[in-house]
């Protein structure tokens, strides 16, 4: 890998970071009632998430839609059944229960997404349009009207957003 190959990687990482540490930070300000904060946060996000996106198409990591799909599919995979479960020990180990929460609703949500991957490929061949919908506590997703309670996290469906 060449200089340049790897500083598009660590531009990349850097910029995908600060668009969603920006998005905490607008989430915060709203809550604080800062509208207009908020708002500048959320454009320099979206400014961010187009600089990382250039660097990803630099790097020629998009791919055709089946080729990404399989690439997101592996990587969700290795993360819920690898990654998540070192940092689960590793957080048990150091006694810190609210890390081990977040871990652990993170991989029980990452071992659907998977799962999400390879169902979207039944509604390409029946040509749907699906609807998802994510609960903002844990980042579960359904296929469909959120459920009740959600399965990962028992948030209320009042915690579920739909994504457009």
């Amino acid at each position: 890998m060449s200089k340049t190959e790897r500083n598009l990687y660590d531009a990349f990482a850097g910029e995908a970071k600060a668009s969603l540490r920006l998005l905490g930070y607008a989430e915060k300000a709203d809550q604080e009632d800062y509208p207009a904060v908020a708002k500048l946060f959320r454009a320099i996000a979206k400014a961010e998430q187009i600089h990382a996106i250039k660097h990803l198409r630099q790097l020629k990591i998009v791919a055709s839609t089946e080729e990404n799909l399989e690439a997101a599919f592996e990587s969700e995979n290795t993360v819920s059944e690898n990654v998540y479960p070192a940092m689960i020990a590793q957080a048990e180990e150091d006694g810190n229960k609210a890390a081990v929460m977040g871990f652990s609703h993170a991989r029980d949500a990452e071992e659907v997404h998977a799962k999400l991957y390879k169902k979207v490929i039944g509604h390409m061949v029946a040509e749907e349009e699906p609807t998802y919908n994510v609960c903002k506590v844990c980042g579960y997703v359904v296929d469909g009207e959120p459920p009740d309670k959600c399965p990962v996290c028992n948030a209320p469906a009042k915690a579920f957003v739909e994504v457009e």
